[in-house]
């Protein structure tokens, strides 16, 4: 049997649905391939799972302070079954919700394994679907190293640990990136020993320097131990042996080193080292074939994912050419504080004149009152341009949304400075941070 579309899609994350809508509300035939439920990563492990754990660590984590706000709790405890129980409730309420969204627009849903065969056909279940474009959103999946392979029961990935209605007393997170800082959090406010390792020389080494000393005393503070510079050596009977002659004994190791590219079978697509070539246009070195998300390696996160969507889609309709630039997308961890930022660090702006303004969310009437004073707001400038942000505060995944703003539409100071920011809120801290870059915050001392 063989069915003709002017679009196929393989993959149903992000880009691969984001795609088939859009491509939908432009009037394009659609068939949409996903071998197992819809929502890809983000919504089955990753963001949505491990947000919902993270949001139940932060609220029990608070309630242990409720003292300090008048508020006496005499037992407290928590039930991971539980938390892990309201994790697949959402997760499937979502999957439903989204497999029907998607369907309204008219988008043929197969839930099969997807094989490309040629440039304009796809195979599943024994039929062959003949499009007219294909957009390859076929994801990725947790990378390993040699000698730290996953078991799922010592040692263990992203996705395994998901499926965990138990927590371990004692874990070795490897990794300080988005994954390693969210579990290592999740692990400690739970009351758990974590400890993490990190082999660059300081956590998230992606992030603005001032950035990782801060996550680094926020380590501190919640009592997670950290090794930077540090590998492990060998494991021997569950004994973990580290570069910095120390050793481990866990009972449990979550491998966080990142995830790499799921790649589709077609010999003829041209790689880019382990990710698939693209050029501007995210198209591969088939004139028909696209590749988004995660399996071209430009950023793997789902926002970027769905905005490489939109753009394809508006390149195949109306050959639009497709604008993307990584520095303009915000990155965010999170956790209590959050932690998020869009743009330059400081650190590449060394052979650039640039001005720097940080400001301390304490200085905040809403911190005090919330009790959050524990983070800030850093800007960087060139010319009278934002062109980098880095947050370190409640509510940071929602802060960073103004700086991408400003950056995306090269907006001046001057620019920034006649909206007027609403009291008391944690946006304020923009209006400091932006008025820090010339001395002039009102809510710091002279000087700063």
């Amino acid at each position: 049997m063989e069915n003709k579309f002017d679009l196929g899609i393989i993959g149903g994350g992000p880009a691969g649905y984001s795609a088939a809508i859009r491509a939908s509300q432009k009037g394009l035939s659609v068939v949409l391939f996903e071998k197992d439920c819809m929502g890809g990563v983000c919504l089955n492990k990753g963001c949505i799972p491990t947000k919902t754990i993270l949001h139940c660590s932060d609220f029990y984590k608070s309630l242990k302070k409720s003292d300090r706000f008048g508020i006496e709790i005499k037992e407290l405890s928590f039930d991971y079954e539980k938390i892990f129980n309201r994790k697949n409730d959402i997760v499937q309420k979502i999957q439903k919700s989204l497999t029907k969204l998607i369907q309204s627009y008219g988008v043929e849903i197969i839930t099969a394994s997807a094989q490309l065969i040629s440039a304009d056909k796809i195979e599943a279940d024994g039929n062959i679907y003949q499009c007219e474009n294909i957009i390859l959103a076929t994801g990725s999946k947790p990378s390993q190293i040699k000698g730290l392979e996953t078991d799922g029961k010592f040692v263990i990935n992203s996705n395994d640990i998901l499926n965990l209605d138990k927590l371990p007393d004692n874990i070795l997170v490897v990794g300080s990136g988005a994954i390693g800082i969210e579990w290592a959090r999740i692990f400690s406010a739970f009351q758990k020993n974590v400890t993490v390792i990190e082999l660059a020389e300081r956590l998230l080494p992606v992030a603005d320097l001032e950035v990782s000393k801060r996550v680094e005393r926020l380590f501190k503070k919640d009592k997670i131990k950290f090794y930077t510079d540090t590998k492990i050596e060998k494991i021997e009977n569950k004994n973990v042996f580290l570069s910095n002659n120390q050793t481990l004994n866990p009972d449990m190791i979550l491998c966080a080193i990142g995830r790499e590219p799921v790649l589709p079978d077609l010999t003829e697509l041209k790689k880019n080292g382990k990710y698939l070539y693209v050029d501007e246009n995210f198209r591969t070195n088939v004139k028909n074939i696209f590749a988004i998300g995660d399996l071209n390696g430009k950023m793997q996160l789902a926002h970027s994912a769905v905005h490489q969507a939109l753009a394809v889609v508006d390149f195949i309709t109306e050959n639009k050419p497709c604008h993307f630039d990584a520095n303009k997308i915000p990155s965010v961890i999170y956790g209590n504080p959050e932690i998020a930022w869009v743009g330059k660090t400081e650190e590449s702006l060394q052979n650039t004149e640039y001005k720097v303004s940080i400001f301390p969310i304490a200085a905040l009437g809403k911190a005090m009152a919330d009790d959050e004073i524990d983070g800030f707001v850093k800007v960087l400038a060139v010319n009278n341009k934002i062109v980098g942000a880095h947050v370190i505060s409640p509510e940071a995944s929602s802060l960073i949304q103004q700086f991408a703003l400003m950056i995306d539409n090269e907006l001046t100071t001057d620019d920034i400075l006649k909206t007027v920011f609403a009291h008391p809120t944690y946006s304020e801290s923009v209006f400091e941070a932006v008025l820090g870059l010339d001395k002039m915050s009102l809510s710091l001392p002279r000087g700063l």
